[in-house]
């Protein structure tokens, strides 16, 4: 019966019963993928910028970044630094004709272990925006989730009332630190995890709620309904369908627009697995994290210490290449 035409148009797809228990953001730079899947928000950073600045459709942001990169003057090395950061502001004002919530904006990872360096970029990006006539509301600044980024995050949503998206988050260590600085929301990886343990283990595929990734994601969320933060917590890097659905009622899932699609053309029924009430019913306790502290718990975590230096290189790589492209 769920192949017939007559049952399938009152179910709704996957990702359309998705959005009713969580919120769906685009983890892309394109926007037509925007316009197709209707997301409320949407995320970038420095690999999806790069990927759509070299689609000739987006000639035309790359020429009027180098053009503002120019006219501000100063060393080529400043130039190219100010018509980076221009790109992203562009990509991103572009991004939020398209949609009626909030972009992420991702600072310079190559800043990750400087904190007065994050805050001064993340200011920057904003002035930026609001140069375009985009108020900070409509923007999320990307940090990588180290200790210095952590703090960064703090005085930017505190003293600033500007709203962090702490990235490359992997450990529950990382998580407890983001929920105590106050930040707006978190992307704990999914993908990247299972990629650990595939690669680092015996066992090469998981049953969705068996997935690495989607257990940890499970456990930040559940701690932080728990103990009453506010901080969103928002699923990124999937590697497949199965740990999206294993994560239906997480507050936000940053997809990417291959499994947008998948989604939108899969019809079986969607049962939420994360909920407010079953989080407050689980026995985790509460724990506070000092710099000490958090260093001890986070390198004690194998996998978390190796993602997160793996994906400040990459993203830094990505940085290059970008500059490179605008040089």
């Amino acid at each position: 019966l769920s192949g017939s035409p007559v049952k399938r148009q009152k179910m709704e797809s996957v990702l359309d019963q998705l959005k009713h228990h969580t919120t769906v953001v685009a983890d892309t730079g394109d926007f037509n993928a925007i316009e197709e899947y209707k997301p409320l928000d949407a995320t970038t950073n420095p690999s999806l910028i790069l990927a759509a600045a070299q689609m000739p459709v987006y000639q035309e942001l790359v020429d009027d970044a180098v053009a503002y990169g120019k006219k501000l003057g100063g060393s080529e090395e400043e130039q190219i630094k100010n018509a980076s950061d221009k790109l992203f502001v562009l990509f991103g004002a572009e991004i939020l004709k398209r949609i009626p919530g909030r972009v992420s904006t991702e600072v310079d990872a190559r800043l990750s272990f400087d904190k007065e360096g994050m805050i001064q970029r993340a200011r920057r990006l904003i002035d930026l925006y609001k140069e375009a006539g985009i108020s900070k509301d409509r923007i999320l600044i990307k940090l990588s989730s180290t200790w210095e980024g952590i703090q960064a995050g703090k005085v930017l949503e505190a003293e600033y009332g500007i709203h962090c998206n702490m990235t490359l988050l992997f450990s529950f260590a990382q998580a407890v630190a983001c929920a105590e600085a106050g930040v707006t929301l978190i992307s704990p990886f999914v993908g990247r995890i299972l990629d650990w343990y595939v690669a680092n283990g015996d066992k090469k595929t998981f049953e969705p709620s068996e997935d690495p990734g989607v257990k940890s994601v499970t456990k930040i969320y559940n701690y932080y309904k728990k103990f009453g933060y506010k901080t969103i917590v928002m699923g990124a890097s999937f590697r497949n369908t199965g740990e999206i659905k294993a994560l239906t009622g997480c507050d936000y899932l940053t997809i990417s627009p291959k499994l947008l699609a998948e989604l939108s053309k899969e019809y079986v029924k969607l049962t939420p697995t994360l909920s407010v009430k079953e989080a407050q019913a689980c026995d985790l306790e509460k724990i506070h994290l000092d710099e000490k502290a958090f260093r001890w718990h986070h390198n004690e975590d194998q996998m978390a210490v190796e993602k997160l230096s793996d994906g400040i290189r990459k993203f830094a790589a990505d940085a290059v290449k970008l500059e490179r492209m605008l040089k």
